[in-house]
């Protein structure tokens, strides 16, 4: 008897978790799809979800279309124009390091996003059921509704169909060859650009397909908690290893009845509460740490990043111009007037962009996470100041607090590169925001209280000690990159097996740098913090991780260009302009230039002007021989000299 009740108890987390995992898997599936027959993992995968429900919502509830004929052009009409966008954006980015692939995918995240905010607004709104509802039958006295039944249905009926059209079916064999060998599949007659094209059509129409179903069960429009459907999905498809597609379905159920179980559990533990919502970025950080490295092979060829080109400037050009954005910045507080404090906030973000320059451009190493790094360098300031500890040691503080994250992403970046430590440090992000801001040990639920250093009430001798700290932050990594160290970093970034070969720990570089650049970013937040009297947990979204990736790739290819100009493109660029949709617009742009930054990252761009200058100057000589160069005309031999001689 008491194992019925505990039973019944069970029972509705069980049933909820398996029909929420089944849209977990739902989209883990349309993700794998294309990652499978494309090499590119798409970080925009969760937009694409969410603008497919916002789509369904205009559709519905604004045009008053019948919701059949809404959902058939928000998932069969936009999952297939969405494709074949997406397939050329696959195109663009094959040819680039995984670095800029993970840089365009999450240039399309944030711009989509941004954009969805401004068509239809940021605010959470009601979504009605899209599937019938009513009781369909019971267990033990618990309903199952016929929603439930059919949205189990659909991912069972779509794993399986995946599963025959994959095995039976010509197309499924060329999609699973189209990634390993495009030319050899060109010369059986089948076209891998087709190829391509429908799995991006699939995949898309199963983000769109999830993206409603996930609304519905939801019952609510919000462009974030649908943006990070993508990550409920990386947890699904890390459990199907990235390769399995059935398997991405029983790995979205695992999730779905992981987080349902674990929400019944801690649901009166203090400490706990959040672990439920974060289950599937725990389920991913664990697997990557745990499954064995043979087996997290990334698909699709391996490129070399392009290095950083000597500068076409000479020494005394470039010493003429730092001199010149010295006394520029020297002279902001006497020309900006009351716009001050955006250059004061600017500067801090000085600091956190000259570490991630370090992280990614440096060492090649890839961190979505780094303002959870400041986050906690801030509510460590914030906590240090509050019991009576200096300005400038509870700022250091501030940074050593963050340090110790920085050394536990390193464990993943021991054994994982590229696209799996980006996935690794992206679920750190989320999970470290969504479960650690509220706790007491971070901001709570409150403010934290902060304070200025005595004397410096003034916003510009704020400004110019502000200066000096990211002046001094800049320079920690300058001479860090041309050390030792920094050579090692590079040569990281370029081969660690040839590096390793040299008698190398690579290992002891990662944590390094990983460790050198979380501290610096926990300085920044530190003095971040101290700008405003009080910081919480909204001044550290999560998504500006992202946001900030996007303007580094945008912002040139060196650490002091990055540290001046990205800043400017955040903080500065916006506090100019008066329209409140600024931010959104701006984030549009950002998104959507990173990823023109990653498709020209080899070099394609100057390849291209090169060519064109070539052709143009063939066709100048003559029109008939494009291509070809005309020999040069010789001058009449002289009388009487015989022809030949020179």
């Amino acid at each position: 008897m008491w194992g019925v009740l505990r039973m019944n108890e069970y029972l509705p987390y069980i049933i909820f978790g398996i029909t929420t995992g089944s849209v977990y898997g739902l989209s883990a599936m349309g993700l794998v799809l294309t990652y499978k027959t494309s090499g590119l993992l798409n970080f925009g995968h969760g937009a694409v979800c969410a603008a497919a429900a916002y789509t369904f919502y205009e559709l519905r509830e604004t045009q008053g279309l019948p919701w059949p004929l809404a959902a058939l052009i928000a998932i069969v009409v936009f999952g297939f124009v969405t494709g074949l966008i997406f397939e050329r954006v696959g195109l663009l980015l094959a040819g680039v390091h995984i670095s800029y692939k993970i840089v365009g995918t999450v240039g399309i995240l944030v711009g989509m996003r941004a954009l969805i905010s401004l068509v239809f607004g940021v605010d959470a709104k009601p979504f009605k059921p899209v599937l019938p509802g009513g009781t369909a039958f019971e267990i033990n006295g618990v309903s199952i509704s016929w929603d439930q039944v059919l949205q189990l249905g659909l991912g069972v009926g779509a794993a399986v169909g995946l599963y025959v059209f994959f095995k039976y079916t010509l197309l499924g064999t060329a999609m699973r060859g189209v990634v390993d060998d495009p030319q050899l599949l060109d010369m059986t007659g089948v076209s891998p650009a087709r190829v391509r094209r429908s799995a991006w059509i699939i995949g898309s129409g199963f983000a769109a397909a999830s993206g409603v179903l996930f609304a519905a069960a939801q019952q609510q429009l919000d462009v974030n908690v649908l943006s990070l459907l993508v990550v409920q999905a990386f947890g699904a498809a890390a459990i199907a290893q990235f390769k399995n597609l059935p398997m991405c379905f029983v790995g979205g159920i695992i999730v779905g009845l992981l987080q349902k179980l674990i929400s019944k559990e801690v649901g009166t533990v203090d400490f706990l509460q959040g672990l439920d919502t974060n289950t599937p970025f725990i389920v991913l950080f664990l697997v990557l740490l745990l499954m064995p490295r043979g087996r997290l092979v990334e698909v699709g060829r391996h490129v070399k990043a392009r290095a950083v080109p000597p500068s076409p400037f000479s020494p005394r050009v470039r010493a003429s111009g730092f001199g010149l954005l010295a006394v520029g910045a020297l002279l902001v507080p006497h020309v900006v007037g009351v716009r001050l404090p955006i250059w004061n906030t600017a500067l801090t973000q000085v600091i956190l962009f000259a570490s991630l320059a370090l992280l990614v451009r440096t060492s090649g190493q890839i961190s979505l996470c780094h303002i959870g790094f400041a986050a906690i360098g801030a509510a460590a300031f914030g906590h240090m100041i509050g019991n009576g500890v200096p300005w400038g040691v509870a700022v250091l503080l501030g940074g050593l607090f963050a340090v110790p994250a920085g050394a536990l992403i390193a464990i993943p970046a021991i054994r994982l590169s590229g696209l799996y430590l980006g996935l690794a440090t992206f679920g750190f992000g989320v999970l470290l925001a969504q479960y650690a801001y509220n706790k007491e040990w971070m901001f709570g639920f409150g403010q934290i209280q902060t304070a200025r250093p005595g004397g410096f009430d003034s916003d510009t001798r704020m400004y110019y000690l502000l200066l000096a700290v990211a002046v001094a932050a800049v320079l920690v990594v300058l001479m860090v990159e041309r050390s030792r160290l920094g050579r090692l970093l590079r040569g990281l970034a370029d081969s660690p097996v040839a590096l390793s070969t040299l008698g190398t720990n690579v290992n002891v570089s990662r944590v390094l740098v990983f460790c050198l650049s979380t501290f610096l970013a926990g300085i920044s937040g530190a003095v971040f913090a101290s700008l405003f009297g009080s910081v919480n947990q909204d001044s550290f979204n999560y998504m500006q991780s992202l946001v900030a990736l996007a303007v580094m790739a945008i912002s040139g290819r060196r650490t002091v260009t990055i540290a001046v100009v990205a800043p400017i493109l955040l903080i500065v660029v916006p506090g100019y302009i008066s329209n409140p949709d600024a931010t959104l617009w701006l984030q549009v742009g950002f998104g959507f230039a990173a990823v023109v930054a990653a498709a020209v990252s080899q070099g394609s761009f100057h390849k291209f002007v090169a060519r064109h200058a070539v052709a143009s100057a063939d066709r100048i000589v003559d029109p008939v021989l494009v291509g070809e160069r005309p020999e040069p005309v010789r001058a009449p031999a002289k009388q009487n000299e015989p022809v030949g001689v020179a």
